[in-house]
């Protein structure tokens, strides 16, 4: 039973940092094309949100990781 919750867990956490993250890119993409000198600026919100959403996947994953393990 454990492993269908960690399973679940990680797909649902993989989901959802994917679609964020791509709305973050497509969003500054956008910003970019509107305003390009503000695009370094961008870039750099960009890269640390994307980094923020990229530590909630690795915190499911070490979430599933206890899950799978606990007995």
């Amino acid at each position: 039973m454990n492993f269908i919750a960690a399973g679940i867990i990680m797909v649902a956490a993989a989901l959802g940092v994917g679609f964020g993250m791509c709305f973050a890119t497509s969003k500054a993409v956008d910003s970019a094309a509107r305003q390009p000198e503000a695009a370094s600026k961008i870039q750099t919100i960009l890269l640390l949100g994307c980094a923020l959403a990229e530590s909630t996947a690795i915190y499911a994953f070490v979430i599933a990781l206890i899950l799978s393990t606990a007995g």
